[in-house]
């Protein structure tokens, strides 16, 4: 049941709220409050039922029990980004919205206005006539962000904002946040990254297996404290690379240049190196493993393994010479949303050792889904679950079990851990710096610069498509590196 109030100190006030699918109780007896003027970061690791409430707070599910009370509007900004790619910047951010003539025709020049405006306001310079197709992800979540402002509601949700987004994003969208906060709304902010927490939050709620752990002001709280409650036990290493790469260069990039986007790359890759890239959106580190990998073709240089020319001019080729390659937009490009959990994680691997006289090994290949799904803690009632109804993060791992399958010597990872909890993320590092032991080259960009710097034997920045500079791990630090990244 959900309530409009006129006056209370809380703008949000949940009571034993529950909400159960097919073989999964999301929800059981959560309450929240969430006070005007404040930042409640909810936290919890993926599968805890965040999204979930938040869904119910919003109207977009029911509960199968218990009480919703809002004071006011209530926006989100979703996990998944949720524009339409063919129409404008303008078009999305008042979809529905759109100022109209006296005749009822929609005013393009009265919606650009109040779109610049809005942009204007909340310093993102993005042309309100950009076709939201040709928007870096960065980007779309910007103004995923300035849509769910124009609402000017009383408690907006914000789900994993910043997952897409540079440090210097990350700084606006807190002054923008500082700024709704000043103005009495109450933000509702949802994140697996710990350090925000202690940078914006007023209060935190953390939830577990669909219940909620504890309460408390972020003052009361400290990292591992904080960690403990969200994944029941202390994780004693998040970054765990320890291991020394091996001199052989695995792979080898020379003058790697794509017209308009990159120009003269050079880099090498040792055999059980991870070389973290990092660099600010636009810097064009995307574009790049998109080209290493096949995905786009270069203009001029050449890639080379072990030593020998490889004429990779297709994901297939890249793929048969031993890369696998996780790309950042999940949605878009990753998964294959109605099929169910095993089929997404096989697409890879439908030959070679699973593959006998032009059948599929199934029970063979199942196998192999379920015990890569535990090792990267995929939460799914079972392997048959659509991969749709997983929260993001799941969603990620199950990318991340995909390639793990193909048991690569080259790894290139964009953002690996986007999206997924602390727990994961370690889990998922993990793995990554196995393969690395076992002899893997690993490319890992990373918008995360304690991860860049956690995980990394050597860091290459970028900056505007060249190489800013190549850092070793024993002299990289954060100043420095945004200092080329940005300079």
């Amino acid at each position: 049941m959900l309530v409009y109030l006129s006056l209370m100190d809380y703008l949000l006030e949940v009571e034993g709220v529950r909400k159960a699918f097919p073989g999964v109780l999301a929800l059981d007896g959560v309450s929240l409050q969430v006070r005007a003027g404040t930042v409640h970061a909810l936290m919890g690791e993926n599968g805890a039922g965040k999204s979930t409430l938040m869904n119910i707070v919003t109207g977009l599910l029911a509960p199968d029990g218990g009480r919703v009370t809002l004071r006011g509007r209530v926006a989100m900004i979703h996990q998944e980004l949720n524009l339409m790619p063919s129409m404008t910047v303008a078009e999305n951010i008042f979809l529905g919205r759109e100022p109209l003539t006296r005749i009822g025709f929609i005013d393009d020049r009265a919606l650009w206005r109040r779109t610049s405006e809005l942009l204007g306001a909340l310093g993102i310079n993005i042309n309100p006539d950009d076709r939201v197709s040709d928007l870096t992800i960065a980007q779309r979540q910007m103004i995923e962000i300035a849509r769910a402002v124009s609402y000017e509601a009383h408690v907006l949700i914000m789900d994993e904002p910043t997952s897409a987004l540079s440090e210097r994003e990350v700084a606006q969208l807190f002054t923008i946040v500082d700024d709704l906060r000043a103005r009495g709304s109450a933000i509702i902010y949802i994140t697996h990254k710990i350090d925000e927490v202690f940078r914006i939050a007023d209060e935190v709620t953390v939830m577990r297996d669909g219940r909620v752990v504890d309460s408390l002001p972020a003052s009361q709280l400290d990292r591992d404290r904080l960690i403990t409650m969200m994944v029941g036990r202390e994780l004693t290493q998040l970054f765990p690379k320890d291991n020394v790469p091996a001199d052989r260069v695995l792979l080898s990039v020379k003058g790697l240049s794509l017209d308009g986007t990159f120009a003269d790359v050079s880099f090498d890759v040792r055999v059980g190196e991870i070389l973290g890239v990092a660099g600010l959106v636009g810097s064009k580190r995307t574009e790049l493993a998109e080209t290493i990998f096949g995905v786009r073709r270069a203009t001029s240089g050449g890639i080379f393994i072990d030593g020998v020319p490889a004429n990779i001019d297709s994901p297939a080729a890249a793929i048969d010479r031993g890369m696998a390659f996780l790309t950042e937009d999940r949605k878009t490009s990753g998964l294959f949303q109605p099929l169910c959990v095993h089929e997404n994680m096989e697409m890879a691997v439908l030959g070679g050792e699973f593959v006998s006289n032009g059948f599929v090994k199934q029970t063979k290949l199942l196998a192999a889904c379920r015990a890569t799904a535990a090792a990267v803690r995929v939460k799914t009632p079972d392997l048959f679950e659509p991969v749709q109804h997983l929260s993001g993060g799941n969603q990620q791992k199950v990318l991340v079990g995909r390639w793990l399958l193909t048991a690569p010597r080259i790894l290139i990872l964009d953002e690996p851990t986007r999206g997924v909890d602390v727990g994961a993320k370690a889990e998922i590092h993990r793995l990554i710096s196995t393969l690395a032991a076992e002899g893997a080259a690993v490319i890992m960009i990373s918008s995360e610069m304690p991860e860049i710097l956690g995980m990394s034997d050597r860091v290459m920045v970028m900056r505007q498509g060249r190489v800013a500079g190549i850092v070793n791990r024993s002299e990289a630090n954060q100043v420095d590196l945004m200092r080329l990244a940005a300079h």
